[in-house]
């Protein structure tokens, strides 16, 4: 387990490194996101310097010291990268193998090859999630293009029928579902089970792609009739490959680490003995650790060398999988400094204290501030990461299930309306040949769908668990 324990974030918001009152610090929070907002937006500053200055402007405008503020900024920093920072990096070498390899393709062949008619946008929406397991969004997109592109222009399918599901497919499990950076960085934060979160999220992932692929496709290819694009339609990455992974290889092997987390979680609910010789083995099994490291372990064989990969291949394709993560895992860190800053200056306090007034409940208040965060900023994991930061102090107390919605609940606030500010935003619009107004009716009633959905089922979980 790579979170923080709920007792040390209480102990740190129960002694500030500021004296300021409720009224400083909460300007000065608003202050210091806007400063971030700012600097995204407006200077299109890389989020990791933004949130490293908004956390120093943060600490300025609460009245703390400059080197408290340092220390807070630099240990959260730290700490967050030391949680999640390896299990990023196997998750990254786990999708490069799967793409390099051809398994990705093979899945995308062999799901299509029994798929046709009206059954294609649910093969579309199967293929994109569980490519989406493993994969950052952006990787997953780049790889699912060629496919949308070529199954839209060779059925005469409208685009959006096939492009929705697919879009939907990848964003849902880059919101909700670990080991992607928001969720885990979110899980570590708010002291959540991994297992559990990953486990609810998939309960709340089934419905909600659904929704908002298959279902929201019908209407969105009315709202916007195009066919997919000629000049649009790139070669696919592995066309050059003489053999390619088997198509029950490459699922056992992206599924592997799910299944053993998920062990681990049954487990510890029917269980409920650390003593337990089974729990103790499922417990280091089904770490996020052992299970994504086993993963990659597994890949390495089942999907490099059955594609005819030798030693030296596979290790480039590892060295070169590590390269692109390494502006995330300065977001990351950076957002785990700024939530760490947050905490220390007494912000947690702040809004438990605020909090006894409110009606809101807290997985709806959770929601909120990362949809007022993510409208601002553009970024799903800058969302996550500061609205877990603000909200973490509240999970004192909470029970496993409920620590791991409030999880969820993040995750789909952080996926509300993608905007011109999201890069995301520009990259479907660009691939999918649209308009500014073909892609907000489109990918971002998509994206406001996925939220609104996905908040209404944890809710909705937690009148049951």
């Amino acid at each position: 387990m790579t979170s923080l324990s709920v007792e040390m974030l209480a102990a740190d918001a129960a002694e500030p490194i500021t004296s300021a009152g409720n009224a400083q610090l909460g300007i000065a929070v608003l202050a210091g996101i806007a400063v971030i907002v700012l600097l995204i937006t407006k200077f299109r500053l890389h989020a990791f310097l933004a949130l490293t200055i908004g956390s120093l402007a943060l600490g300025a405008f609460a009245g703390a010291p400059l080197d408290k503020t340092i220390v807070s900024f630099s240990t959260g920093l730290g700490t967050t990268v030391a949680g999640v920072g390896v299990l990023i990096a196997l998750g990254a070498i786990l999708g490069k193998l799967l793409a390099d390899s051809g398994g990705a393709d093979q899945i995308v062949d062999t799901i299509l090859d029994r798929a046709s008619g009206r059954s294609m946008p649910w093969a579309m929406v199967l293929i994109a999630s569980i490519i989406g397991l493993p994969l950052f969004f952006e990787v997953g997109i780049v790889l699912l293009i060629p496919v949308v592109l070529m199954v839209a222009k060779r059925g005469n399918y409208s685009l959006m029928r096939i492009g929705i599901p697919a879009l939907a497919g990848l964003s849902v499990m880059h919101g909700l579902i670990p080991p992607h950076p928001g969720p885990l960085v979110a899980i570590d934060a708010i002291g959540a089970d991994l297992g559990v979160t990953l486990a609810l999220g998939l309960v709340v992932a089934i419905p909600t792609v659904i929704i908002a692929g298959p279902l929201f496709s019908k209407y969105a290819a009315r709202w916007v009739d195009i066919q997919a694009p000629d000049d649009m339609i790139p070669q696919r990455a592995t066309e050059d490959l003489k053999k390619r992974p088997s198509f029950a290889a490459t699922v056992f092997t992206v599924l592997l680490p799910v299944v053993l987390m998920m062990v681990k979680a049954l487990v510890e609910i029917s269980v409920d003995n650390p003593e337990n010789h089974v729990q103790r083995v499922t417990n280091v099994i089904g770490s996020p650790l052992i299970a994504l490291l086993a993963a990659v372990i597994v890949g390495m064989f089942t999907l490099g060398r059955a594609a005819g990969f030798t030693k030296g291949r596979i290790s480039s394709t590892v060295e070169k999988s590590l390269a692109p993560i390494a502006g995330v895992l300065l977001i990351v860190g950076a957002g785990g400094g700024f939530k760490t800053t947050l905490i220390d200056i007494g912000v947690g306090q702040m809004i438990m204290d605020f909090s006894k007034n409110w009606a809101i409940p807290t997985l709806l208040l959770a929601w909120l501030i990362a949809v007022a965060i993510r409208l601002a900023t553009g970024s799903a994991t800058v969302a996550t990461i500061s609205a877990a930061g603000l909200v973490a102090p509240l999970a004192a107390g909470m029970g496993t299930a409920e620590s791991a919605l409030l999880v969820l609940a993040i995750g789909a606030g952080s996926l509300f309306f993608s905007h011109v500010n999201d890069a995301g935003f520009w990259l479907v619009k660009e691939y999918f040949g649209m308009s500014v107004g073909q892609t907000v009716k489109t990918w971002s009633v998509m994206e406001t769908i996925i939220s609104v959905v996905g908040i209404v089922f944890v809710l909705l979980l937690s009148l049951v668990l």
